[in-house]
């Protein structure tokens, strides 16, 4: 049993002998027992080694693997979170590019309707003045003021609500606080435009305010002026042609309404300035202003002869040297001594009126001589068929002498449109 143990090889501490032979050539070498345990040693350790490395590499590519798809899928999602970003601020900068678009279109249109006001306002220059030497006073149609300013407040507006660089903007300042900011001026600007909005408009409506009641106080100038002419018997005569209109009706363009209006003002004051032009021009005013009438017009006794006699004119209290002043426009046709009238003025006004100026110590103006309502003629005195110091002054129409009262009476009424101040 021992020997059989010892002759196991690789076990037994003898040596061992390993013979080769090849044909007639023999080898033979000794293996002793250390070196063979030496070699299966070696032996199963590169076995073990090579297992142990084709098992490393297959885990390796593996880990490798499994490394890679989790870097992609982390590659992925960032790239799908910068996608959305970068969505987010194409979002925000095309919504603040078109409020700013939005804003300057409304900032031109406010400035549009800025230009037309101003505009306007020149073009009613002419038309104001006229207006006001009406009214007396200053009959100014509101105008827009520079304050505030349009362009630098809703410009600046504008420029503010897509101010700065979105894409340099932090990322996680875009959900909260700049969608929040940006909403507070797009509300600030939209009130800003209502407020600016409700002005111009406000402008433009007191504009057509002022305009109507222009018309309406020129149409009743004109009507008071012909009405109060009409009771001395006196009229204006209207402009047939002028009349004489018609057409399709066809509703007019809102937009056309000022220029309307403008148009209505311009022809109201044009009629206007026809009928004063036409009254200064008629003998209405007092010869006398402020003198006591000791004489009215008509049948009375006689100063001299104490019979009864026609008095062709009115007789006002004045001293020698008193002013006497033309009652209206027209050319001198007589200035000297006229038998009872003693110095004499009489002035044609034209459409058969004339007037005469008697008992005069002086004389002021010559035969051909225009003169203007209120131009001095001369003084008065008691030349002629005169008991005392006075003025006889005299109305005739188409030669025959009517009674100077109502003429006087209707200046009276109407010597606040002829003489405002």
């Amino acid at each position: 049993m021992k020997q059989a143990a010892q002759s196991t090889f690789g076990r037994r501490k003898e040596p061992h002998t390993v013979i080769i032979a090849r044909g007639d050539e023999i080898r033979h070498f000794t293996v002793k027992p250390w070196l063979a345990t030496l070699a299966g040693s070696a032996c199963a350790a590169v076995a073990i080694g090579y297992l142990l490395a084709t098992s490393y590499l297959v885990l390796r590519d593996d880990l490798i693997g499994a490394s890679i798809t989790r870097q992609a899928r982390m590659q992925q999602a960032y790239e799908d979170r910068i996608s959305a970003l970068r969505a987010q601020v194409d979002r925000i900068t095309s919504r603040q590019l078109l409020d700013q678009q939005l804003v300057e279109s409304k900032v031109s249109e406010l400035l549009e309707r800025q230009s037309q006001l101003s505009a306007r306002h020149g073009k009613l220059g002419p038309l104001l003045d006229r207006a006001g030497e009406l009214e007396g006073t200053d009959a100014g149609v509101p105008v827009p003021t520079p304050k505030p300013d349009v362009r630098a407040d809703a410009g600046g507006l504008a420029r503010t609500a897509v101010a700065g660089n979105a894409a340099a903007l932090p990322v996680s300042f875009w959900p909260t606080h700049k969608a929040a900011d940006d909403e507070s001026q797009a509300d600030r600007a939209d009130k800003l435009f209502v407020a600016i909005n409700q002005s111009l408009r406000s402008i433009e409506s007191e504009q057509m305010d002022r305009l109507g009641k222009l018309t309406d106080n020129a149409y009743l100038a004109t009507d008071a002026i012909k009405t109060a002419l009409a009771s001395a018997g006196l009229t204006v005569a209207p402009d047939d042609d002028a009349q004489a209109v018609g057409g399709p009706y066809i509703p007019a363009d809102p937009s056309s309404a000022f220029d309307s209006k403008v148009k209505e003002l311009d022809e109201a004051l044009t009629e206007l300035e026809t009928v004063k032009a036409e009254a200064e021009r008629l003998p209405i005013a007092n010869p006398a202003p402020g003198r006591a009438v000791t004489s009215t017009f008509g049948t009375r006794r006689d100063p001299l002869l104490g019979t009864l006699a026609l008095h062709s004119g009115m007789d006002f209290r004045s001293a020698i040297g008193s002013a006497v002043r033309a009652t209206g426009a027209g050319v001198v046709v007589h200035a000297g001594w006229n038998g009872g009238y003693g110095n004499m003025v009489e002035v044609d006004h034209g459409g058969g009126l004339t007037t005469r100026y008697g008992h005069m110590s002086e004389i002021s103006v010559r035969s051909g001589q225009k003169v203007q309502a209120g131009d001095l003629l001369g003084k008065s005195g008691s030349t002629g068929r005169s008991t005392g110091p006075h003025l006889h002054y005299e109305v005739r129409r188409n030669g025959e002498a009517t009674d100077p009262l109502p003429f006087i009476r209707a200046g009276s009424k109407i010597s606040k449109y002829l003489d405002p101040a």
